[in-house]
């Protein structure tokens, strides 16, 4: 009696013969062994796969950073309009009002925003019937915006408005 010797390499004689006796029972188990055995031949495929698919998920990452930034930059101004329009409310006359509307944005801007004073116009539009808050943000400076780089940018200026009605309906 000699000495048994498989004919092929061994694990792939055995793999195929436990699989067509006991793959219907033991199917976990075929595509573990199986598993083990075909990685040799796929060192370096998950390098090869991050090289393919990162720079897609890094620019992902940056959209999100810019598109949200962006979307809290436009929230921050609309917030500043609303205010500024509800500060005004309390002005007897039209100039008084036009006066309360731009000295809030003056002063909170920068404070409570985190907007530039210097990037930001302010329309102020008073009558009997209502005050008109037009506040425009010009975002292009703004380190959220210089980082789009190579993505589809969203509008580097940012333009909202505020109405409060002083009576009537």
């Amino acid at each position: 009696m000699g000495e048994f010797r498989p004919a092929c390499e061994p694990g792939r004689k055995w793999i195929f013969i436990f699989w067509r006796t006991f793959g219907r029972l033991f199917p976990f188990m075929v595509v573990v062994t199986h598993q083990f055995v075909a990685r040799k031949r796929r060192e370096g495929s998950a390098a090869i796969e991050f090289a393919l698919v990162g720079p897609l998920l890094i620019m992902m990452l940056v959209g999100m950073v810019v598109y949200g930034g962006w979307m809290w930059l436009a929230q921050s101004v609309q917030t500043l309009a609303t205010e500024s329009a509800r500060a005004a409310v309390g002005g007897l006359n039209s100039a008084e009002r036009v006066n309360l509307a731009k000295a809030f944005v003056a002063a909170e801007a920068e404070n409570g925003a985190g907007l530039a004073r210097d990037h930001l116009t302010v329309f102020v539009d008073s009558d009997e019937a209502a005050i008109r808050v037009r506040i425009r943000f010009d975002a292009r400076d703004h380190p959220i915006m210089m980082m789009s780089g190579l993505l589809p940018s969203p509008p580097a200026v940012i333009e909202r408005t505020a109405i409060v009605r002083t009576g009537g309906y």
